[in-house]
């Protein structure tokens, strides 16, 4: 398809994104860009709908303005296509955008990120007032349609969107795995780790920002290093972040629960929770999607490893590291899961008390193995009502887990205030998923600063604290 380009004249441009925080890395990696090529940037964000970390029950909708105007000369949509909801979510933002066009408010429509990279002609043809759409990370063909020119100086630079305490940490691209349901490869490509030293100049450049918390990401943090060391480097670089001076916490997303090969229980893990245990930056938690707990299930999903196996994984987790908080994501009726399988899961996550866990329908994805090998055979309705049983007994775990903290004190990052109350994370939460703590006081406390907190009662998924004496 010919493409038209454009040379803005207001230089205004507002990023929508949708998805994960891969997707927000590469939204602020595109508007500082944008900046630098003297545009006036703003940026929303809609919820994450990272399997990885999907909660339905703290499910997120938050803004950050950066310059943003009520009249944009050029809106780009960042789009998900990682489950049939984020798709739906990615299409309805996108013809909200174009109402807003028709409307005279919006002059130009740009769509970028997974669901285009995937369905990009699919789009066009269903969406002709979307004046483009671009892959992934077509940064350079985003700029030279808007008349700009790439600057390669940039390169990992970001403009953040996060409150200016906490950064993502984007440590590669893409998946190697296969497992049955994922269309994540189809969209990303091959796992590509980026080279350690371009993450330590990165990290010591955030922190000279102000960034106190790093927080790695990537679709299988535990394969780092393999594809271009020739071996697991994820403790290697984990503890040379922690080295950098300024770096306050480091938090560890996503883990995959066995090694490389895919062909037995983890060996990544030794030198990565000594690093854990002992140092004092590391946080002692771990985002580690398990998605199934019986050997068919797991089987079927393709996650070359079994029931035992993951339970010794955990339990060696939690003896090597004392106090670590695990998260966890499940996934509820992947094509041939029966009743039995469902029970057994649920017993599962009653049995090994997860301390953080979400929950998501499976959806059948095109392309997938699942597309071609299997039938998706388990009924929405009763997809819907084991995603809700999941929860009540995680809800009725996390009720537990959380009396249990009152009268602990803890190092809480605040993060923001709302009210009467400034609210802050403790090592054990990440941002915008995990739990709050709740802390009023007549203190004027700073956004980004470190407190100590003395936890007095909970409520749902929130924690309740006064500031220690």
């Amino acid at each position: 398809m010919k493409q038209t380009y454009i040379v803005s004249t207001h230089k205004r441009v507002k990023v929508i994104n949708l998805g994960c925080s891969k997707n927000l890395v590469d939204a602020e990696l595109l508007l500082q860009q944008l900046q630098k090529a003297g545009y006036e940037v703003g940026y929303e964000t809609g919820c994450e709908t990272d399997g990885n970390v999907q909660n339905s029950v703290q499910a997120c909708e938050q803004g950050h303005a950066l310059g943003a105007a009520t009249e944009e000369e050029v809106i780009i949509v960042n789009t998900c296509g990682f489950i049939g909801s984020a798709k739906e979510e990615s299409v309805n933002v996108i013809l909200e955008q174009v109402a807003r066009k028709k409307a005279g408010i919006v002059k130009h429509l740009l769509v970028m990120g997974c669901l285009s990279q995937r369905y990009g002609a699919d789009l066009q043809k269903e969406l002709p007032e979307v004046d483009a759409f671009f892959g992934k990370f077509d940064w350079k063909g985003i700029l030279a349609y808007l008349g700009a020119q790439y600057d390669e100086n940039l390169a990992n630079e970001r403009l953040l969107t996060t409150p200016s305490h906490y950064a993502y940490l984007k440590i590669s691209e893409g998946c190697n795995r296969t497992c049955s349901y994922c269309a994540i490869p189809i969209m990303t490509g091959s796992y590509k780790s980026r080279p350690m030293e371009s993450l330590v100049e990165e990290c010591k450049s955030l922190v000279a920002r102000g960034v106190k918390e790093i927080i790695l990401i990537a679709q299988d943090l535990t394969y780092y290093g393999t594809d271009i060391y020739g071996k697991n480097c994820i403790a290697d670089l984990v503890s040379t972040l922690s080295d950098i001076k300024g770096v306050e916490w480091i938090r560890l997303h996503y883990a995959y629960p066995v090694d490389s090969a895919a062909t037995s229980a983890s060996t990544w893990v030794t030198g990565l929770l000594a690093v854990m245990r002992e140092r004092a930056n590391v946080c002692k938690y771990l985002d580690i999607a398990l998605q199934h707990c019986s050997d068919r299930m797991l089987g079927l999903m393709r996650r070359g490893i079994n029931k035992q196996q993951t339970v010794d994984l955990i339990r060696t987790l939690r003896q090597e590291v004392p106090g670590i908080f695990l998260r966890t994501t499940l996934m509820v009726g992947h094509p041939g899961e029966t009743k039995e399988d469902f029970e057994e899961l649920c017993a599962f996550v009653k049995e090994m008390k997860f301390e953080r866990l979400g929950v998501f329908a499976y959806s059948h994805e095109e392309d997938t193995y699942c597309d071609r090998h299997y039938k998706d055979d388990v009924p929405q309705a009763v997809k819907k009502r084991r995603v809700e049983k999941i929860m009540k007994v995680q809800q009725e775990l996390s009720d537990e887990l959380s009396a249990s903290l009152i009268g602990k004190a803890y190092k809480v990052l605040i993060d923001r205030q709302e009210g009467d109350y400034y609210v802050g994370r403790t090592e054990h939460d990440s941002p915008e998923i995990d739990t709050d703590v709740l802390v009023k006081t007549d203190v004027k406390l700073r956004l980004g600063e470190f407190c100590d907190v003395l936890i007095k009662d909970h409520e749902g998924f929130d924690l309740y604290g006064e500031l220690c004496p």
